[in-house]
């Protein structure tokens, strides 16, 4: 049985990013439901999807029809729902800590968040950071390293294994990824292993198919590419004939076409082929045709 998942635009909901990941990263199986945020479609959209009480995004209903909001209370039901999923680490200790901070990234850092903005467009130069998000990265870079340090020795994640530290800790390195804000090798290690993580290029290619005007949290300062891997040369194009006669992710009749690395691969609908343009490398399935 699938649970739903109300979501905002992902190249700014870093709530939404965070309640995605942690369907994802775990196997769980969801739907997404995208929710107005930035038309001024939310409050009627949740009401209309029957969600209340909530007012914020990300929402859950479980399968069974319960919704819950908060992605820490949606974090702690679907780890109790699911043991064997591994969301939290297995070692007490490590659990503890994890848990620790996953609260502390609910409920601090405001000025890291207030300051800069989750944005998975560009990366801002010259940004100039205040004596108080200075002081909230010493304090992820300091906890960062204790986590590793402690517990890390089974992989590169917080904990070793990729856990729901990581999901809460993913929009925290995209906003370091997006206003290049200083942290030492360790910190910008963990940063691009976040923006090298599948899902998370998957997200992020899918809100490049949303385009703004004006762009949500727009800073008057200048932008150079983003910072995470080098995407693999792909344009869309107007017709075929493609490699493949079904879309690699629907098993549908295609469409519409794009240009990858000098093949046409085809897709089901102009999604498909703009999410996977903005990130070919991203999607397991288009990399099989390409192989």
């Amino acid at each position: 049985m699938t649970y739903e998942l109300f979501i905002a635009d992902r190249a700014f909901s870093s709530w939404s990013l965070r309640g995605w990941l942690m369907f994802v990263k775990f196997g769980l199986p969801v739907t997404s439901r995208m929710i107005g945020l930035y038309s001024g479609t939310m409050a009627q959209d949740l009401a209309d999807a029957g969600l209340a009480p909530a007012r914020l995004v990300p929402v859950m209903r479980s399968p069974e029809g319960i919704v819950l909001g908060e992605t820490l209370a949606m974090a702690e039901m679907l780890a109790e729902r699911h043991p064997e999923a591994g969301l939290w680490p297995e070692e007490p200790a490590a659990r503890a800590f994890a848990r620790w901070l996953v609260a502390e990234m609910h409920a601090g850092f405001n000025a890291l968040r207030d300051e800069c903005p989750c944005q998975l467009l560009y990366q801002y130069k010259g940004f100039e950071v205040s004596a108080a998000v200075q002081k909230d990265l010493d304090r992820l870079q300091g906890l960062w390293s204790l986590a590793r340090r402690q517990f890390g020795a089974e992989g590169p994640w917080l904990f070793g294994r990729y856990s729901l530290a990581d999901v809460f800790y993913a929009p925290v390195a995209a906003r370091i990824a997006g206003y290049a804000l200083p942290v030492g090798e360790e910190a910008a290690a963990y940063v691009r292993l976040t923006l090298e993580e599948e899902k998370f290029r998957q997200w992020r290619a899918l809100g490049l198919t949303v385009t703004y005007d004006p762009v949500p949290y727009a800073k008057p300062l200048p932008t150079g590419p983003w910072p995470g891997p080098a995407p693999i040369p792909a344009r869309a194009v107007a017709s075929g004939p493609s490699i493949n006669e079904t879309c690699p992710y629907s098993g549908d009749p295609v469409t519409d076409f794009a240009e990858i690395d000098g093949k046409v691969i085809g897709f089901c609908n102009p999604t498909c082929r703009d999410k996977t343009v903005n990130d070919p490398a991203a999607w397991p399935a288009t990399m099989a045709l390409l192989r």
